[in-house]
Order: C-alpha cells, then structure tokens, then sequence
C-alpha cells in the first residue's frame, strides 16, 4: 500500500515530470510543444511569407540605391517632364521606335495620263488575261512577271521610288535595258528597267517618291514604246504589284 501512494502524485501537487508527453510517451522540450502549436495557427505561414517578402523588397531598395524597382527615369526613354503642369514632350534627340508603315505605290510621280499597257502573269487570272500577259521575243514567248506603264501620249516621264529604301544595284541587263533595284526593309525589293537618265548610284538611300531616272526603251518590249517595267518581289519570289499597290 505504501508503494502505490509512493507512485501517486496529488493532483494539486506540481506535475514531477512536465517533460513528459502523457499521448506519446515520448520526452519533448517545452519549447517544441511551444512550436507546434505556433505552427497549428493558420495565420503563421502566410504571415512569414509577407515578412520575407518585405525583407527582399527591401534588399533590392537598398542595392539600387533607393529607385523603386524597375523605376525608369524619363530622361531614358525619350522624354522631358515640364514642369509637371506641362504633359510630356517628345526629346528632340530621341528616336521615334514606331512609324506609320509605308504602302506600294506607282512609280510615276505624275498618275494622270500613265495607264498600265502589259499586266502580270499570274496562274489565278484567267487564260485570256495571261495570254495577253506574254511577252513575244524572236520566236519564244515569255511570261512578263512585271507591270508596264506608259503615258497615252507615249511622252517620257519621271520614275520614281514606290517605296522607301538602298538602292542596291544599278546596272544595264541584256534586252531589259537600265535597270534599278531598291531593297525594302520588310523583305520587299522593287526593280525599275526599261528606263533612261538614271539618277541614282548602289548605296544610296532614296524615300518614297524621289525621282530615279525617267522613262525609256528596252530590246524586249520595243513595241510598246517609251515606258518603265516594274517589277515587285517578296521574299526572293515575283508577285504580282497589283496585290500590294
């Protein structure tokens, strides 16, 4: 009997080992109990997560001196605040990163009285549009992948770039005549032949519209007078002009 109450502990007494988990069985510090229970609050996670979030924001304040990141001072990207009443105005030294796209035109600076006088050949367009699209030359025919155009009055004119770009060849082609080719910088390259008085040389940059060289003649389209061939390609490949003007 003495033994059992020597084994009891009194309920008001002090718990004689407070180290002891009375479930598991096992000895736990009271500062783990302490940490398990933190860590059952649904609160704790989300609330160490903005806490290491501030602290990174912070770091990344201090190491870039005290901009906000991913701050961009107005002066980078082409601007000058006035005054703040003002609005923003455009550096005059800044370079404007969008424009409106230019589109195909003619090549003639003067459109009245030019008239197109040989079309395209083009498999789409009917047998009768592509017969008169063929080119005689001795005894062969030969598709005419260009457009020709000429005055009524069959006077010369003014040729003209149909598009902005480098002239990147100038030169005399067997039968065709004078010849100009322009580089496009969206792929596209225009080639002007049957053409006299060039004015142009390879390397220079011309805009829409600058004269290039007049109106002429060439061995392979004697018959249709003084005129201008033009031709338009995409890619390394002719198309028709009739598409893209």
């Amino acid at each position: 009997m003495k033994e059992e109450n020597k084994n009891k502990i009194h309920p008001s007494q002090p718990d004689q080992n407070p180290e002891v988990d009375s479930v598991e069985g096992t000895r736990v510090s009271s500062s783990g109990s302490f940490r398990k229970r933190l860590l059952a609050k649904k609160w704790v996670f989300p609330a160490t997560y903005l806490v290491a979030a501030a602290i990174i924001l912070g770091l990344m304040w201090a190491f870039q001196g005290g901009n906000t990141p991913n701050q961009v001072d107005e002066n980078q990207i082409g601007l000058e605040v006035d005054g703040g009443t003002e609005g923003t105005q455009l550096n005059p030294d800044s370079v404007a990163v969008t424009a409106g796209a230019e589109t195909l035109s003619l090549p003639v600076e003067e459109q009245d009285g030019i008239e197109p006088i040989l079309g395209y050949f083009d498999v789409n367009n009917t047998n009768e549009d592509n017969q008169a699209a063929m080119v005689e030359y001795g005894d062969t025919f030969t598709p005419h992948f260009g457009m020709d155009l000429a005055r009524q009055d069959g006077e010369p004119f003014d040729v003209v770039a149909a598009m902005s770009g480098e002239v990147i060849r100038v030169d005399q082609a067997p039968v065709m005549g004078n010849l100009i080719e322009i580089k496009h910088p969206n792929g596209m390259s225009t080639i002007y032949s049957s053409i006299d008085e060039i004015q142009v040389a390879v390397g220079d940059q011309v805009k829409q519209g600058d004269m290039i060289a007049r109106s002429g003649r060439n061995e392979l389209e004697k018959d249709l007078g003084n005129h201008v061939h033009f031709e338009v390609w995409h890619n390394d490949k002719p198309v028709n002009p009739e598409e893209y003007l």
